[in-house]
């Protein structure tokens, strides 16, 4: 294979890794501050996305690029006010158990609406195109997407470092107790945190209609590979979570370049397993006290 084809089935791994991400990153939060296995943030993506399909005749793809996360986030809100909250301090194998279920509801009542079979979404008239240079040629429509996920990166880790939101909820994923002996209750932040987590979900969703089929089972196929992402980033490394997705990409790539594509995904889990028996836990994996 060619250097051009190895680098574009690369920037396709990479882009497989930045969706992989923006869900990771919303994974890693839940958890790291609630202790809330969520094995129903597939489901939020796949949402994400039909909402593009029903948003996009009346407001075009702009208007889903907006409204659809914030549909989703509000959701997740409501999603974590009923359920989440009752299992913060709660074995975490039940809230695993309850998220389950609440993925396999998702997408039933998605078939129901929508129906099973596959959807397509056409990429917008403004956004298609190629970007050439020289002899490399690539979609512009997957730069600009990876360019919109370099910005959520980047406004996230400002949001969490930088203000005092943040502040309060790092000190909340370290130790909740001492936040709470002094005063703060977490219970707005979780509310916070799980909107901002699920409604990442629902962005990929909108950002991934165009290039994917939509059906109701794509939360399914995706919240795994997210999984692994956390797994070999480390719990509560926001870093660790970026770099993860962007190697999990990178491997998923090269493999497809050098013509393994058929072992590309078992290839991420090898490489999680690597992770695991060298460094349990996770490349920057912190130490959270509630879970030690």
């Amino acid at each position: 294979m060619s250097g051009i084809l190895l680098a574009q089935q690369i920037l396709n791994g990479l882009l497989d890794g930045v969706y992989y991400l923006l869900i990771a990153l919303g994974l890693s939060l839940i958890f790291s501050l609630g202790g809330i296995v969520n094995l129903a943030h597939g489901a939020f993506f796949a949402i994400g996305a039909y909402l593009t399909l029903v948003i996009s005749p009346y407001l075009g793809f702009s208007g889903a690029f907006v409204l659809s996360p914030v549909a989703v986030a509000l959701l997740g809100v409501v999603i974590e006010r009923l359920l989440f909250r009752r299992f913060y301090r709660a074995d975490p194998i039940l809230s695993l158990l309850l998220t389950f279920g609440l993925a396999m509801v998702a997408e039933q009542a998605l078939r129901m609406i929508f129906g099973a079979p596959p959807l397509s979404y056409s990429i917008p008239q403004d956004l298609r195109g190629q970007v050439a240079i020289g002899s490399f040629i690539y979609s512009f429509y997957r730069v600009v997407l990876l360019g919109i996920a370099v910005a959520c990166v980047a406004g996230l880790w400002f949001l969490l470092r930088k203000t005092a939101f943040g502040r309060v909820v790092r000190a909340g994923v370290q130790n909740p107790d001492m936040v709470g002996a002094l005063g703060i209750s977490l219970q707005p932040y979780m509310s916070a945190v799980a909107a901002l987590g699920i409604g990442l979900a629902g962005l990929a969703g909108v950002l991934l209609a165009p290039i994917y089929a939509i059906h109701p089972a794509m939360g399914n196929e995706i919240i795994t590979p997210a999984f692994v992402v956390v797994v070999i980033g480390g719990l509560g490394s926001f870093w660790g979570v970026v770099v993860a997705a962007l190697l999990v990409g990178l491997v998923k790539g090269v493999m497809v370049g050098i013509g393994y594509s058929a072992a590309s995904t078992a290839a991420i889990y090898f490489l999680m397993l690597l992770v695991l028996v060298f460094r349990p836990r996770g490349l920057f994996g912190e130490r959270i006290t509630r879970f030690e």
